[in-house]
């Protein structure tokens, strides 16, 4: 008869199938509450995009009208389009909100750096306060060139 624990070598034979059996049931669950959280429309958000027109423009000052618009091209309107420079200069931060026709005319006086050819204003949305939109991704951007 064994008196002691450690003259028993038996005691970890099933321990490392339980476990491998106990972590692949634990992985396929958590793969199926991932899809059914994945599958409510509450936890989603509807990406934005910005299309101004025109998308290329001279140093100079102009109209420049921008449209806000979801993924199946329907506008937003109540959305606020932010101008900033980025490799072209521009005084300040130019804003407007987007109309019921989800499109903004904006005033913009972009400028060049001496010997620059080319540069590019950067447009970003802020969606309408409430809704389930988001501007997460790169929109387009403004080209401003000489010449």
């Amino acid at each position: 008869m064994l008196d002691r624990f450690g003259d028993d070598e038996r005691a970890i034979e099933g321990l490392p199938i339980r476990l491998v059996i106990a972590l692949v049931v634990g992985v396929a669950s958590l793969g199926v509450m991932m899809n059914m959280l994945s599958g409510l429309s509450g936890l989603t958000v509807t990406e934005l995009d910005a299309k101004p027109s025109p998308d290329v423009v001279g140093p100079s000052e102009g109209k420049v009208d921008v449209a806000v618009v979801d993924p199946d091209g329907n506008p937003v309107s109540n959305a606020t389009v932010v101008v900033t420079g980025g490799t072209a200069t521009l005084d300040g931060v130019v804003t407007e909100n987007t109309g019921e026709d989800g499109e903004v005319s904006l005033t913009l006086d972009p400028g060049l750096a001496p010997n620059q050819q080319e540069g590019t204003l950067e447009v970003s949305i802020k969606p309408p306060a409430g809704s389930e939109y988001a501007d997460e991704r790169e929109n387009t951007a403004i080209l401003v060139i000489e010449g």
